[in-house]
């Protein structure tokens, strides 16, 4: 369970944790947050003295019914960031997170390290071509629909093999292009109910079959607060209750908004192994 990062190869066999940086308006938990250089330093700065080995920068909001921008705002609001990113921290891994290949392109250019799909390669055709162009590693997450309709009642006959179907068709067409460092994310909140999102994360183990690593992101999400009908703000112990049992469940990258307690969950997990 190793990627190659920037000529690195990172073992995977000990979780790792990838924090979360929005620099959109309107993300679900921290939209608006992050809007000036100093802040998004202060908090990149925060997560990496916490233990993220990875931080993961999203410029195009892809919570529900979220506004869809163009290819040309997202690249606006993304290249500064990477570059100011690159600057001050020279060690830094960054994950772009991206549909599209062009934003990919332009943000490993200018210094990210990963590619994170959420539409895993449905959005862009020319997505997988472009990776294998660049030889790094992929994130390929499982979305049913697009982030403006995803939870527009989302249907499924039984939602873990679909999902496994859905990656096993994908591996193939990335193997074919001989993209060697995979991971995937099963899409908690992406086209799924509550119900589906619960069946995925019980059945987590079973996706270790498709042999690459496997992310997870849960992180103050709405299959959290709402069945606890409490808000985003006051769900940090139940995204380390549902991080604790994606580690139990073999995954290898927790996605996180705090990246202290996404550690320590890591940290007592490891023990038990």
């Amino acid at each position: 369970m190793t990627i190659n990062c920037k000529g690195t190869l990172l073992d995977l066999s000990t979780p790792k944790v990838m924090g979360i940086l929005n620099i959109t308006p309107d993300s679900f938990y921290d939209g608006g947050k992050y809007k000036n250089e100093q802040d998004i330093l202060a908090q990149t700065e925060k997560m990496l003295s916490e233990g993220a080995t990875f931080i993961d920068v999203g410029a195009y909001s892809s919570r529900p019914g979220a506004k869809h921008i163009s290819e040309e705002e997202e690249l606006q609001r993304m290249l500064p960031v990477i570059e100011l990113l690159m600057k001050n921290f020279s060690e830094i891994l960054i994950s772009v997170d991206s549909f599209r290949s062009k934003v990919a392109e332009e943000s490993i250019n200018a210094g990210a390290a990963i590619i994170n799909d959420i539409s895993g390669g449905k959005m862009d055709d020319n997505m997988f071509t472009t990776v294998a162009k660049l030889q790094v590693p992929y994130i390929m997450m499982h979305m049913q629909g697009t982030p403006q309709n995803m939870q527009v009642n989302p249907h499924y006959e039984n939602v873990v093999t679909e999902v496994i179907s859905f990656f096993a068709e994908q591996l193939f067409k990335l193997r074919q292009l001989k993209i060697n460092d995979i991971i995937i994310d099963v899409g908690f909140g992406f086209g799924k109910k509550l119900n589906q999102n619960y069946e995925l994360l019980k059945n987590l183990s079973l996706f270790k079959n498709l042999d690459v690593p496997v992310l997870t992101g849960v992180s103050r999400k709405s299959m959290l607060y709402k069945l606890l009908e409490i808000s985003p703000e006051e769900a940090l112990n139940a995204t380390t209750v549902a991080n604790t049992v994606a580690l139990l469940n073999g995954t290898n990258i927790l996605r996180v908004h705090d990246v202290k307690e996404a550690v320590e969950a890591v940290t007592i997990v490891s023990q038990l192994q």
